[in-house]
């Protein structure tokens, strides 16, 4: 199969890129290698699928020295133009939509970035599917989409119409962007809304790399809402696992879906929404807890309110991709975390 992947050199692009590589995938990545966080750490994970960062150009193909089947082009999702050419010239099977700009807090700062990627450039994926008979889409959601939603466990059938973010409220418009296409066009489309990432190549701006940055160099983490926060903490292999499954199981018609009592998660196009977490939130006192005993180091702690825009706890139900794909997260946090501070370490020095 040949699948465009994009944000191919972000946290979780570049874990699904590589898993699709190993199983004899042709996989096209892009990203726009943009300076948000570290870009050091984003050549590294394309270091890591033999991209030499020295040969990149803008717009032009490079290829892998580890993975014959691996190109990399450094594009932006906003650059309708050589979007557009991308499409015609390769020929997907399969596209999966990872690239996006990222974080809650940044939202607050710099709102047109999440225009520009997360709405101009989803609809430019979403057109480049439409013209150039691409039918089978995966894109990135986000439990962020959930909002002021305080019945737990946070079911794909609930109502997400409160975000409390702009950058929740662009991955909202990307759902609701994507059942237009899927119902206009049969684009067969999947939503995956993903609980709290963590594991090797993280990103530095979520609590697993900013702690443990903080800890080994005897600087004060900052815990907000003073500890009361819990997460639905997921390891990246089983975010990763959960992708290849909606790959190769695209979304198709639900044909007990009622119009008249309509639920968002499917519909009579060609189109779901499936949670990917772990089941199982964990208060953030217990993450930093086995965060201590994994870097065999105690955290200085500095109690802060909750900040605008985040919310106090997520709990994924997945029943939706037990019963449809039977497959469920299952990786315990002691393991995951272990595994992050080993690469960390490594990594890092």
């Amino acid at each position: 199969m040949k699948i465009l992947v994009t944000g191919s050199a972000g946290f979780i692009g570049h874990n699904l890129t590589k898993k699709l590589l190993e199983r004899g995938d042709e996989v096209i990545g892009i990203d726009n290698i943009n300076d948000y966080y570290d870009v050091n750490l984003k050549h590294g994970r394309l270091c890591d699928l033999g991209v030499d960062t020295d040969t990149i150009t803008y717009g032009e193909a490079a290829d892998s020295l580890k993975y014959p089947a691996h190109r990399f082009f450094k594009l932006d999702l906003s650059d309708r133009k050589n979007i557009d050419q991308l499409f015609q010239n390769e020929r997907f099977d399969c596209v999966c939509n990872l690239a996006a700009q990222a974080g809650v807090r940044y939202s607050l700062k710099n709102p047109y970035a999440y225009i520009d990627s997360n709405i101009v450039g989803f609809l430019n994926i979403l057109e480049g599917c439409r013209n150039h008979e691409v039918n089978n889409l995966c894109f990135a959601s986000s439990s962020s989409v959930y909002g002021l939603n305080k019945s737990q466990p946070f079911k794909t059938s609930d109502h997400t119409d409160h975000p409390v973010s702009l950058y929740a409220a662009t991955k909202k418009s990307n759902e609701m962007m994507a059942h237009t296409y899927a119902h206009l066009y049969g684009i067969r489309t999947t939503g995956l809304r993903f609980f709290t990432v963590y594991g090797p190549w993280g990103r530095p701006d979520m609590a697993p790399m900013l702690f443990t940055d903080a800890i080994l160099h005897d600087r004060p983490i900052k815990v907000f809402n003073y500890g009361e926060m819990s997460r639905d903490f997921t390891y990246i292999d089983d975010i990763t696992d959960g992708v290849i499954k909606v790959i190769d199981n695209p979304a198709t018609p639900n044909s007990e879906w009622d119009s008249v009592s309509p639920t968002p998660e499917s519909s009579s196009a060609p189109y779901r929404i499936y949670n990917i977490g772990n089941n199982q939130p964990v208060s953030l006192m217990k993450f930093i807890e086995i965060l201590e005993e994994k870097l065999g180091k105690k955290a200085q702690k500095e109690m802060l309110p909750m900040q605008p825009g985040d919310v106090q706890s997520t709990y994924a139900d997945v029943n939706g991709l037990i019963h449809n794909l039977g497959y469920k997260p299952d990786t315990p946090l002691d393991e995951g975390i272990e595994n992050f501070v080993n690469w960390y370490r490594a990594f890092y020095g």
